[in-house]
């Protein structure tokens, strides 16, 4: 088994396609580097989704989010990278990927991009 950083994800069946049910992942050691500093940026990344046919294979989203940690973003850009990538990965039903991204220069951070929010207000 690998352990190296990947932008590959592995989805995997969801064995309750026809049920909505909401799923959380939390990956608090996320890191990326400033664009304009090239200084690291440290993160809890949230990923909450409700599955459509697939579940995301959690290792391979540890080594996905690992491919981050030598490349310049944005907080907002990497936060809708994240998101982009796990919709296409995954076709879920609904979706929201949150940076929340340490204080750094006195300023804090927390971005959340969204995927179908129709659905979202469908469920209440």
């Amino acid at each position: 088994m690998t352990t190296k950083p990947s932008k590959e994800l592995h989805p995997v069946p969801n064995p309750h396609p026809d049920r909505d049910y909401e799923v959380e992942i939390r990956c608090p050691e996320f890191t990326a580097l400033c664009p304009v500093t090239g200084q690291p940026d440290f993160a809890t990344i949230i990923v909450r989704y409700v599955p459509g046919p697939k579940l995301i294979e959690l290792k391979s989203l540890k080594l996905y989010l690992w491919t981050f940690r030598e490349e310049g973003h944005f907080h907002e850009d990497v936060t809708n990278m994240i998101l982009n990538d796990l919709i296409e990965a995954l076709d879920p039903r609904w979706m929201e990927v949150e940076g929340d991204f340490n204080v750094r220069g006195g300023i804090y951070t927390k971005v959340r991009a969204e995927h179908n929010p129709e659905f979202r207000k469908t469920r209440g």
